[in-house]
Parts: structure tokens; C-alpha cells; sequence
């Protein structure tokens, strides 16, 4: 086969690859977004749930339906079951105001029923409307619950009613908390919540003041339940990618390990973890329990057996006791807001994983390092993304200009690599004999102009993963028309300039010999152009500029070897 057939081959499985492997992120079914509520979250009362079995103990033959766990050291028919919560009536919710958050906490349980983030609209078109991430309401179930469980434990039968000194709490200024109480029977339990004005992550601290002449005995228990509904984003389109909805942790074995919803319907989960996080993780968003990481926690997840849709991941911790007249308990973290990696390292070790760059997180971090160092000089992410092409393509510039010497030397032999198959029309073996004799007399390698650009897909494939899943150019505008860099061109003009550009480099290229080749190289363009009509403006942008600076490379040692080879004709 001619080597400049094998050339373009290679290239050509390289781009399918690439886009192969962007496909990956589309999910195969779609579907438009829920409208967002522009109320406060109606916290009506879900099914309650199957406890877990307890870790190390036989499974009972019909689970008990408890919306909490068992504590992992108690027998898995020990607990009573519980009955199902009453309507949640208007004077049993708290509300938090922050500068970052608005929290809405039930006093049954103490569970958080209701996040919204009005740092983050809900569309740039409705700046005013908050992003809602935690909610309870007809049709939707997505909760932050804790309690006590064990063998003393006030949740472990049905959950506690506390009371609380006020209906709203705001902090604006300064760290605030906000104290719930509850006593019985000799037991007071305090829980506490911590909040700071500008962080999305709250403290949560139980204190148990046992008067009994008994010793008290318990273990903390954190969860999230949420069903599997779309996320209620208004970036979702109906043709567009979709990222990750689904649970995931950190395990002895892994540092991050995903689990799927449906994972979670085939087959519940069950890991002992010093310290440790789970979380539920959606685009640019997650929520997330935080163990002590000086403790052995039990985590778990399971869906819900009563067939209503929900899953539930969570911990529990180890028992503590409170000798009598002691006071004791358990603390744990809970975050939810946006994937900010910083924020999200300092929390807990590997929690910031949460923001998956993929298997090339490894090369993506840097990536995204660069272009935050980038933004905080310009300003604007856009020009930050031009002026991060540029850079790769500088440091990348030995190996591109290594393809393009190459390339300038086939398309110089060009004429005499078909004179040669005109003459060996008939025989391939005479041909391919000839062809390499031409390269050895030439010092061309016809396969020189391949590799470099395959190394280069890496780059371009981690870029992607960066553009994609950074919650920091969520709704960033660049220019004019381009109000979200995170969202589709919405008339298409940096795609048509992104095709447009395919098609100039391709006329630097040398051509192809083969008209089935050359034909199936004119439909890449298009093909690329209607695949990323519904990517990322960034990541269009990202690919736009590429070209231009790839066909100013080509062009550029193109002429120069030109120029030396007319020199040495003169000479």
C-alpha cells in the first residue's frame, strides 16, 4: 500500500478514535430537564425504607422497613420497625441563610430537606432563581438524614421530634449554629449544625448528656437518599451530553470508585473505611457525608425495596458510650454545592476526585491548573482557553513540527509516488518495492507525520474532560453571542468555523492518490461539525483555535522547506 495511503489511514482512525471516545460522555437515551421549582422545597413525607443488613450478620428473610440503618453490631431482626413519618407541617422546618447557601432543616429527625445555592442561578436568564440541589416534594426525593442508632439510639425506633430556639437563623457575617434539642428519659441529645457565610460545607456535631445511672450506647448514622430523576439543570438539552448522576466513595482499594444507580439495583455495597466520604455526584454538583476520619465507619448503599425509586448511600460509625452523668457523642461533615476542587481537597483526602477528568485525570489536573492560572490574570475564560491552546501548542511544537517536515516531504514526492503507480498499476508487490526504495533515497518516513499527532490526542481528549465537568465555566460568557462557554453555540457559528478550518488543513495536506480515501477525507469536516454542534462552546473554541494555529505551523515550515529546496536548485 502507498505510504501516503497508510499515512492518511492512520490519521483517519486517530480522529474516529478521538471522537469515539468524546461519544463516551453522551448518554445513549435524552431527555429535556425538569422545570425548577421557584418555591421552597415541598417536603412531603417519602416511603420509608429497608435497613441494610448489619455488616457481619445473617440477612433477615423479610427486611425490616426502616428509613434508617442498623448499627453494624446489632442483630438484623433486633430493631423495632418504624412507622411511616406524619405530613411535614409548616412549624417543623428551620431555615439557614447564608451567603452561600439557603438550608431548609425538619426538626423530625434533623435531617436536611432542602438546598439551594443562589451563587449559581438556575439559568442566566433567571438570575434570581437559585439552583436547587436538595429537595423533598411530590415526585422528588433528594435528603441529607443523620441520627443516632444502636442500642440507645433515638433513631432506631422512630425519629426523634426536636425543638429548636428559633424558626430562621442567617449568617451573613459571621460562623453561626444552629442547636436542635430533644430529651427522654434521662437522655439529652443536642445536635448541632455549623455553618460558615461563605462555605458550602457544614459541620454536624451530636452531644448526648446522659443522667440515667445506666451507661448510654450509640452509633451515628449519615445518608443521602435520592431517587435517580435528571437533575433539574437547565444546561441539559435534549441533544447534548450527559454526565455522571450516581453515588461514589473512597474504599481501602480505591481512592474513588463510582456507583451507579442501577449498580446499586443489581447488587448494594458494603465497605469498612477509616475515615471516609460518599457522595452523590451530578454535573458541576454533589452532595456529600464526610466521616471522622479517626474512626472505622460502615458504609453502604442499597435502593429502596418498597419500589418507590430511591437509593441510599450512607455511614455508620462506631459505637460510643456516655457513662453515666458524662457527656459524649459523634461529629461528622456535610458538603453540598459545587465541585471546587480546592475546597473539596481540603475537606477530605481524594474527595475532590469527585470532579472526573476521567482516566486522564492525571494530564487533566495540570490542564485545568493552566487555564484557572490563565483566567485569574485575564478575566475571562474564553480568552483564557485561546491563550491555553496556544501555550500547548508551543510546548507540543517539537513533536507537531517533526509531522509537519514530514508531511511538507510527502507532498513533494507526490508526483513522483503516482508516476510510480501508473507504472506498477498491475503489480503491488513492484510498487511497494519501489515506494521504499523512493523513501530511502529521499529520507522520508511515511508514517513520520502519524505518530506525533497521536500523542497528541491525549491532549486533546483530557481538555475535554476539563471543559466539561469544571463547575467554573458554568454560565461564564466570552464574547458577544457566547454567554456560556459550558453550553452549546446556539447559532452555531463556532462549529461552522471549527468545520471550516478542518477543511483549510486538509488543503495543506498532501492528497490522496486514492479517490475513496479523498472522499472519505472531505465528509471528516462535516462529520466533526455536526458532532460538536452540541458540545461545549468551550470546547469547540478549544478545538477552533487548535487548527488555526496548527494550519499557521504547517504553512509556516511548509514554506521553509520549500524556500531551502529552491535555494539548493539555484545553487
Amino acid at each position: 500500500m502507498p505510504a501516503a495511503e497508510i499515512q492518511r489511514i492512520v490519521l483517519i482512525v486517530a480522529l474516529i478514535v478521538t471522537g469515539y471516545l468524546m461519544m463516551l460522555a453522551w448518554q445513549k437515551d435524552y431527555g429535556g430537564p425538569e422545570a425548577a421549582p421557584s418555591t421552597p422545597p415541598v417536603v412531603t413525607p417519602a416511603p420509608v425504607d429497608d435497613a441494610p443488613p448489619a455488616a457481619g450478620a445473617e440477612a433477615a428473610p423479610e427486611p425490616l422497613p426502616m428509613e434508617v440503618p442498623q448499627a453494624p453490631a446489632m442483630p438484623a431482626a433486633a430493631a423495632p420497625p418504624q412507622a411511616a413519618s406524619a405530613p411535614i407541617a409548616a412549624d417543623r422546618l428551620i431555615t439557614v441563610e447564608t451567603r452561600a447557601m439557603s438550608v431548609w432543616i425538619d426538626r423530625l429527625g434533623g435531617d436536611i430537606v432542602g438546598v439551594r445555592l443562589p451563587r449559581y442561578p438556575v439559568t442566566l436568564e433567571q438570575p434570581d432563581i437559585p439552583f436547587v440541589l436538595l429537595d423533598r416534594r411530590p415526585g422528588h426525593v433528594y435528603v441529607a438524614q443523620s441520627g443516632l442508632v444502636g442500642r440507645d439510639g433515638p433513631d432506631g425506633s422512630e425519629r426523634p421530634l426536636f425543638r429548636a430556639a428559633a424558626k430562621a437563623y442567617r449568617f451573613t457575617d459571621e460562623p453561626g449554629q444552629v442547636t436542635l434539642l430533644h430529651e427522654d428519659d434521662g437522655i439529652e441529645v443536642e445536635k448541632r449544625f455549623r455553618f460558615d457565610p461563605d462555605d458550602y460545607h457544614v459541620e454536624l456535631e451530636y452531644v448526648v448528656e446522659n443522667r440515667r445511672s445506666a451507661p448510654f450506647a450509640a452509633n451515628l448514622f449519615a445518608q443521602i437518599k435520592r431517587d435517580a430523576s435528571v437533575p433539574e439543570s437547565a444546561e441539559g438539552m435534549s441533544l447534548g451530553p450527559r454526565p455522571y448522576l450516581g453515588a461514589a466513595l473512597t474504599t481501602v482499594e480505591s481512592r474513588y470508585e463510582k456507583v451507579d444507580f442501577d449498580d446499586l439495583d443489581d447488587e448494594p455495597f458494603s465497605h469498612d473505611v477509616a475515615g471516609g466520604w460518599i457522595a452523590v455526584l451530578q454535573h458541576y454538583f454533589l452532595s456529600a457525608w464526610v466521616a471522622d476520619p479517626a474512626v472505622v465507619n460502615h458504609f453502604y448503599g442499597y435502593p429502596n425495596r418498597r419500589g418507590d425509586g430511591t437509593y441510599i448511600v450512607g455511614f455508620i460509625g462506631p459505637e460510643f458510650e456516655v457513662p453515666p452523668g458524662g457527656q459524649g457523642g459523634a461529629t461528622a461533615g456535610f458538603y453540598a454545592g459545587p465541585k471546587d476542587q480546592r475546597r473539596l481537597a481540603e475537606i477530605a483526602p481524594h474527595l475532590n476526585l469527585t470532579v472526573d477528568y476521567g482516566f486522564l485525570w492525571w494530564l487533566a489536573v495540570p490542564l485545568f491548573r493552566l487555564l484557572e492560572a490563565i483566567h485569574s490574570v485575564m478575566a475571562n475564560w474564553g480568552v483564557a482557553i485561546i491563550l491555553m491552546t496556544l501555550v500547548i501548542k508551543i510546548v507540543l511544537y517539537p513533536l507537531s513540527a517533526a509531522s509537519y517536515r514530514s508531511m511538507a516531504k510527502m507532498r513533494k514526492l507526490t508526483p513522483q509516488m503516482r508516476r510510480l503507480q501508473e507504472r506498477h498499476a498491475g503489480d503491488r508487490q513492484k510498487l511497494s518495492q519501489e515506494m521504499m526504495e523512493l523513501y530511502r533515497k529521499e529520507k522520508a518516513n511515511p508514517l513520520g507525520g502519524c505518530l506525533p499527532m497521536l500523542l497528541q490526542m491525549p491532549v486533546f481528549i483530557a481538555l475535554y474532560w476539563v471543559l466539561y465537568e469544571s463547575v467554573e465555566l458554568r454560565q461564564a460568557p466570552f464574547i458577544g453571542w457566547i454567554d456560556d462557554l459550558a453550553a452549546m453555540d446556539p447559532f452555531f457559528v463556532l462549529p461552522i468555523l471549527m468545520g471550516v478550518s478542518m477543511y483549510g488543513q486538509q488543503l495543506l495536506n498532501p492528497p490522496l492518490p486514492d479517490p475513496m480515501q479523498a472522499r472519505i477525507m472531505k465528509m471528516m469536516p462535516i462529520m466533526f461539525t455536526v458532532l460538536f454542534l452540541f458540545f461545549p462552546a468551550g470546547l469547540v473554541l478549544y478545538w477552533l483555535v487548535n487548527n488555526l494555529l496548527s494550519m499557521a505551523q504547517q504553512w509556516f515550515i511548509t514554506y521553509r522547506i520549500e524556500k531551502m529546496d529552491t535555494a539548493r536548485a539555484d545553487a
